[in-house]
């Protein structure tokens, strides 16, 4: 990636970290960085953030998702747990994961990532560690509760810290690069598990138990090193010298037109009176349904195609894999196109096309074929979701809600999707299939209308040209776009009146959208008088 020259706002918008004037050496060093000293401020970011929060979550979907290879394991025959028991336990743990998510964000925003998210991860480690002693099916569902409670913090709770981070243009490679290690959790998940489970026996544990055990105690100690290798926000960014600080700080606060970045309680009105907010939720819930079943069932399915419960185990590594690598590659495309939407419409199809062959084919090699094809379609939507989503909030405090909104209520797809694939319908699982089939499909075709395009469809446009989720929510980003642009030329405003719109949010007159063609093009990003260009 070569590197991008990030134009500024004038001198007068800037801010040290002390929220005031930079002095004369900052200023000039900061207007003289040049292109390569920006790339080279992003290249730190991702040096010192992404490597660790991916492993946060690597460790936190291996612990919510090993109840998939501890079934397989033995955990179903040894807990007694018969009929829909196995689903509920998968599926509680998202009824207080979704509850949560919200609250965890506003505490996350109240306090710091750094005191925060640690904390959060030495509580679901410990509630992990005890999973691995349950004898009874409700013991194994009071920690499923417990388990989804402790871990409704990190995953909204470091999309956003990312987005506090790293510029609009630059931030869904990063999400997708921390979205794809769920894939790599999938497919490391799988080869632990295979190795875990060959100490079934030892100290009197079951292997299920040890892999709930060994996982636990894992995530625990990672949480500990977390508290002290966690920074909070780039004003405190000590590994940046003062003139790239001030640079990034200055970036980001032009990026977000210098929105305000204090909690207040309008902030969380805004977000749950937008539209846009409902709008992303039912997005993400229908993709994620597909998504976690995926995750949740995908060894059963490979065992259910002929294979043995440890080559299922073992086979469960590719299509991860497979999927963890178009999940990064869309996301560097997503930047270099400034497109968001098309990802989303993109995998979602080939995601369509893996389930098709699931569904049609009885044969292990096109079955297990199409696992790999599901997966590189599926984990690359949820990224380019939530990178949409992050680029299209202002404001911090707003933001952590609505990302905390769609991913919170999106999760409570994982509750469908616990309960898909029954054990009566092995080995096909025709109605588990039919359903993330008509998840996809309603994913592409719009079963909502917004503001003006009701009109549209409710005047009897063709089925097989209805509007697509993501096609309306690009058409009415850029609708909102046109009208803030108007406004500024009618009302002569500029970005040096940024500050008397900052706690307006994405409301602001100056705010704009990121919309994402199908096709590169350029347009203001600012005002219609501003010097700033920005792909989209």
């Amino acid at each position: 990636m070569s590197p991008q020259s990030i134009h500024l706002p004038s001198s007068e918008d800037r801010l040290s970290l002390s929220e005031k004037e930079p002095d004369s050496g900052v200023q000039d060093a900061v207007e003289t960085l040049s292109a390569a000293e920006q790339y080279q401020v992003l290249r730190k970011l991702d040096f010192r953030l992404l490597p660790f929060v991916c492993f946060l979550f690597v460790l936190s979907f291996l612990d919510r998702a090993n109840i998939g290879n501890a079934k397989v394991a033995g955990l179903s025959a040894d807990l007694h747990l018969t009929g829909t028991q196995y689903s509920l336990c998968a599926a509680m743990f998202f009824v207080s994961y979704c509850l949560f998510e919200v609250p965890s964000n506003i505490t996350l925003k109240l306090t710091s990532p750094s005191k925060w998210l640690p904390t959060t991860m030495f509580c679901w480690g410990s509630v992990m560690i005890s999973m691995a002693f349950v004898k009874s099916f409700a013991g194994l569902l009071t920690a499923r509760v417990f388990l989804g409670l402790t871990e409704s913090g990190l995953f909204p709770g470091v999309t956003f810290y990312l987005c506090t981070w790293y510029p609009k243009a630059e931030q869904a490679k990063r999400i997708a690069i921390f979205s794809g290690a769920s894939s790599i959790a999938g497919a490391f998940g799988g080869l632990l598990a295979f190795a875990i489970e060959k100490m079934d026996g030892i100290g009197g544990l079951a292997g299920w138990s040890w892999i709930f055990l060994l996982e636990g105690l894992l995530t625990v100690a990672v949480a500990i090193i977390a508290y002290f290798v966690i920074y909070d926000y780039p004003e405190n960014a000590t590994f940046l010298t003062q003139a790239e600080r001030a640079w990034l700080i200055a970036t980001l606060k032009h990026d977000n037109v210098g929105l305000s970045k204090e909690f207040q309680w309008k902030f969380l009105r805004q977000a749950l009176r937008d539209p846009h907010s409902y709008m992303m939720v039912a997005l993400f819930f229908f993709v994620f349904i597909p998504s976690y079943a995926f995750t949740l069932f995908l060894p059963t399915l490979i065992a259910a195609l002929g294979f043995s419960a440890s080559s299922a185990q073992l086979l469960s590594v590719p299509p991860n894999l497979a999927g963890a690598l178009f999940t990064v590659l869309a996301g560097m495309l997503s930047d270099r196109l400034r497109a968001r939407g098309p990802l989303v419409l993109a995998g979602t199809t080939l995601a369509l096309a893996g389930y098709a062959v699931l569904y049609a084919t009885a044969a292990p090699g096109a079955g297990y074929a199409g696992t790999v094809v599901a997966a590189c379609g599926i984990y690359p939507t949820v990224a380019c979701i939530l990178a949409w989503t992050g680029a299209n909030v202002g404001g911090e405090a707003k933001r952590a809600v609505v990302l905390a909104m769609v991913i919170g209520c999106g999760n409570l797809g994982g509750i469908v999707s616990s309960f898909i694939y029954r054990p009566q319908d092995s080995p096909r699982y025709h109605l588990g299939h039919a359903v993330n089939i008509g998840c996809l499909c309603i994913s592409c075709v719009c079963p909502f209308l917004l503001g003006s395009l009701n009109t549209f469809v409710n005047a009897g446009a063709p089925s097989p040209f209805r509007i697509v989720i993501s096609l309306v929510a690009m058409l009415d980003f850029a609708r909102f776009n046109r009208k803030k642009a108007a406004q500024c030329a009618r009302d002569r405003i500029s970005e040096e009146r940024m500050n008397d719109f900052n706690e307006l949010g994405d409301s602001s007159p100056l705010y704009r959208f990121v919309v994402g063609h199908a096709f590169r093009c350029t347009t203001h990003y600012l005002i219609p008088c501003s010097p700033v260009l920005l792909d989209i």
